[in-house]
């Protein structure tokens, strides 16, 4: 029972990027995809914009997130306890 915990636990950390529709100034449809977390990375955004963009590519148009931490401002070398917020905008092309 404690390995199935384990598991669902690490599960629900590891989450998944969300993609959403934009509307962009200029009237262009778009998609936000938030990676925000944790467990998550700027890797990830890109990731789900190639997967939501079926292969055919993107434009990225905009990002906004926390930024990395420096050195001094980290707990024993790791940034602990930060929530990181990761958004990136793109059109598919």
């Amino acid at each position: 029972m404690n390995k199935y915990l384990a598991l669902i636990a690490l599960l629900a950390l590891g989450g998944c990027a969300t993609a959403s529709k934009a509307y962009l100034n200029n009237g262009e449809q778009g998609l936000a995809i938030d990676c925000s977390g944790e467990a998550m990375s700027w890797a990830k955004c890109y990731e789900k914009a190639d997967a939501s963009c079926a292969g055919t590519g993107y434009t990225i148009v905009g990002t906004d997130g926390t930024p990395s931490p420096k050195e001094s401002d980290k707990t024993l070398g790791v940034d602990v306890g930060n929530f990181k917020s990761r958004t990136v905008t793109v059109v598919c092309k």
